[in-house]
């Protein structure tokens, strides 16, 4: 990251979110006292079993949703709704059907207000996606990869929101996207914080993973990835990784 580019240091303080169950009077402990800090330069894996507040956390830093107890701050103002500065990408691609890749990238940049040197902008995010050759395609010529990437891409938010960006794909188009992605993210150095339902993605992408529980949801470990990248998962130090976040999942086997 050059020294120019602002950093953000991201923190959840004694944060709980307790839902209405619907279909009675209950309710629902989606997140207890989850607390945890991050900043710019990290990748930050979320895994745990569906119901732990994965998402919960992702639409909480994006402003989609408040705390019930607790507080989300961006550099020690409090999250009180959405901003482009915190860009949250869901599994699906929200491109504009009608549009160009490159017209897709152009409008977006409109809608920022970015007019002053808006053309290399939307030459430098085609050239960092590898995606020039497709610029003039649309986006349901193009592969669910591709259509992901220029998505997470296009508005260049400090905090990069990742809700299962990749599990619609095939394993081997996944492992590619992987690969695109933290190549994008070794020249930018934003934070990203990444929902995964795969050990193996967390633990290839993250640069730290947080371990979470359900019932109520909350944080029960938080791993430092010291494997440089690019990562070799079939390295003895990335199997070793994923073996303790199974066990911290409890689904490390008889002898965990």
């Amino acid at each position: 990251m050059s020294d120019n580019k602002k950093k953000v240091c991201l923190k959840l303080e004694n944060v709980s979110k307790v839902f209405a169950k619907v279909e009675s009077d209950g309710v629902t402990h989606a997140l207890q006292d989850v607390s945890t800090e991050m900043q710019s330069g990290e990748v930050v894996s979320l895994v745990g079993p569906s119901g732990c507040g994965k998402s919960t956390i992702l639409r909480l830093v994006a402003g989609l949703i408040t705390p019930t107890l607790g507080r989300v701050t961006v550099d020690g103002k409090e999250v009180d709704g959405p901003s482009p500065q915190r860009g949250l990408v869901f599994q699906n691609p929200t491109l504009f059907p009608w549009l160009t890749v490159e017209k897709n990238i152009s409008f977006s940049l409109d809608m920022q207000g970015a007019t002053v040197g808006k053309a290399e902008k939307v030459k430098h995010m085609l050239e960092i996606t590898g995606l020039e050759k497709f610029r003039n395609d649309y986006p349901a010529q193009l592969s669910g990869g591709m259509a992901q990437l220029v998505r997470t891409l296009i508005n260049e938010p400090e905090i990069l929101l990742l809700d299962e960006p990749l599990g619609a794909l095939d394993a081997f188009t996944r492992m590619n996207m992987q690969d695109e992605i933290l190549n994008i993210w070794t020249q930018r150095r934003q934070l990203a914080l990444m929902v995964t339902h795969s050990i193996d993605e967390a633990v290839y992408m993250g640069t730290r993973v947080l371990v979470m529980e359900a019932n109520p949801g909350r944080i029960v470990a938080d791993i430092k990835i010291s494997e440089d990248f690019p990562r070799d998962r079939s390295s003895a130090g990335f199997v070793e990784y994923r073996n303790e976040i199974l066990n911290k999942l409890h689904y490390g086997g008889k002898n965990a």
